[in-house]
């Protein structure tokens, strides 16, 4: 069984996070620029094996696309057309930002060090990549 990788896909850079071997513990890879993303990818791939991509879909409050959808839809396709043998799921990202942002204070992280958009990308990956392994979890007790 392979890791589990999470893409908090930007315009300018995107967060990732990863679970160990046996998907237990979803770990933070830090963030990547966008345009070196899919490199950065090829790389990681061969280094790791990754059975599952999941990449987060941007929705407003009522459920319909937010404007960065326009960016992240190509994104999935190129990765889907890409890595053929990798899983690509998505999941609601809706809320992450939000909590990576109150993760940051719950855990005493200084007023300059949240100003940094970057860790609040790579916390959002590894929310979303917690968020998906829960479903996972719930879906197997059912």
């Amino acid at each position: 069984m392979g890791r589990i990788m999470a893409i908090d896909y930007g315009a300018k850079r995107t967060g990732l996070a990863v679970t160990d071997p046996e998907r237990i513990i979803a770990g933070n890879l830090g963030t990547v620029e966008t345009p070196r993303l899919m490199d950065y990818l090829a790389s990681y791939f061969e280094r790791e094996v990754v059975d599952v991509v999941v990449v987060g879909e941007a929705k407003h409050w009522d459920n319909t696309p937010s404007q960065s959808m326009a960016i992240i839809e190509p994104f999935v396709a190129s990765l889907r057309a890409a890595y053929p043998d990798k899983e690509v799921a998505r999941i609601d990202e809706r809320f992450t930002s939000k909590m990576a942002f109150q993760t940051m204070l719950d855990s005493g992280i200084g007023r300059k060090k949240r100003r940094d958009k970057a860790l609040v990308d790579s916390i959002s990956a590894t929310l979303m990549l917690q968020n998906y392994m829960q479903l996972l979890s719930n879906t197997l007790k059912q």
